[in-house]
């Protein structure tokens, strides 16, 4: 769908993705043109003359690409809102170059992502898909499901990442009485837990990752095979950052050779694509990307893309611009 009201007297925003009620009724009409471009094909086809007045872009998932080329379209553009606290699919060097502010929606997502962090890791660890299709399946009646080879009592997980969402996680282990110790660029302020400077020496040290790192060319494929093989056979790979980080094929290969043991996967390289191999696996758990996909949380997540715009054409700055659009004096 394409689709714009305008007035010359009006902000003109544009909705990039898929439609939200929340962001197409949080503007009043009479401060806010709204225009709406689903995909990058009904971007194209906005004529030049309404591209030319947009001054505010919501971005409203990360499958829907805000790169130097779609942003250039928009000469007066002043701000770009993304849904999400991941923001690698906006191409924010360029928005800063441009004197573009970027806005995410982090906090209002960190304890859902960490609730769906530990029962993914539990999930995989005790076989809940697995045991629970074994009961629908009838073979309970005949004969007790198998003792799991995995449990979070005898684990030491290393978190990879310990931004919000990873100290929320760390929060949630600590309380399930689980070691724990974590890698990041640099140690992170008032975490006691030891850090690693260096992933593969804090790989060799654990049994179980879970990675929680932002997108982008500096995480690319940064859980690759010799990640995996440091790991070891009792390794279990969890993922709730962006499928990115994860070498794929070298994680197919190490699930199927015995290289770990188990993964647990929120996210994937080229979403909704999932490679048939891993959907095949028995000692794999998947989940379509639902890391904070609740009513409760989607709808916060939607507000904060709305508060962010009216602060900012209010003359306010921003509630949560990104690091690389930082905002001074207004």
């Amino acid at each position: 769908m394409v689709g714009s009201s305008g007035s010359s007297d009006k902000i003109d925003l544009l909705i990039y993705g898929p439609s939200r009620p929340i962001l197409e009724n949080g503007f009043p009409e009479e401060k806010f043109a709204l225009h709406a471009a689903e995909t990058r094909h009904d971007l194209e086809r906005l004529t030049p003359a309404t591209l030319q007045k947009m001054r505010g872009v919501a971005v409203t998932y990360h499958t829907v690409h805000a790169d130097k080329t779609a942003l250039a379209m928009f000469p007066k553009l002043e701000i770009i809102a993304s849904f999400g606290v991941g923001y690698d699919h906006v191409d924010s060097r360029y928005a800063r170059e441009h004197n573009i502010v970027v806005t995410n929606t982090p906090d209002v997502l960190t304890e859902e992502v960490a609730d769906v962090a530990i029962g993914l890791l539990i999930a995989t660890l005790r076989e809940f898909v697995k045991a629970d299709r074994y009961l629908r399946s009838g073979q309970w009646s005949t004969q007790n499901y198998p003792l799991s080879a995995g449990s979070l009592r005898d684990r030491t997980v290393g978190i990879v990442g310990m931004g919000r969402i990873g100290q929320a996680i760390a929060r949630r282990l600590e309380a399930c009485r689980v070691p724990l110790v974590y890698h990041s660029r640099k140690p992170a302020q008032g975490v006691s837990h030891k850090h690693y400077p260096d992933l593969i020496e804090m790989a060799k040290a654990v049994d179980t990752l879970v990675v929680i790192v932002p997108g982008g060319a500096g995480t690319a494929k940064m859980i690759n095979a010799d990640v995996m093989k440091a790991l070891g056979p009792r390794g279990v790979i969890i993922n709730v950052a962006r499928g990115s980080v994860i070498d794929e094929p070298a994680l197919v290969a190490a699930l199927k050779s015995g290289t770990i043991l188990a993964a647990g996967l929120d996210v994937f390289e080229n979403e909704p694509n999932v490679p048939d191999e891993l959907r095949a696996m028995q000692n794999v758990v998947l989940l379509p990307h639902i890391g904070s996909a609740s009513v409760v949380t989607r709808n916060a997540m939607d507000q904060l893309v709305v508060d962010n715009l009216k602060a900012w054409f209010a003359g306010k700055p921003p509630l949560t611009p990104v690091v690389e659009t930082p905002v001074k004096g207004r």
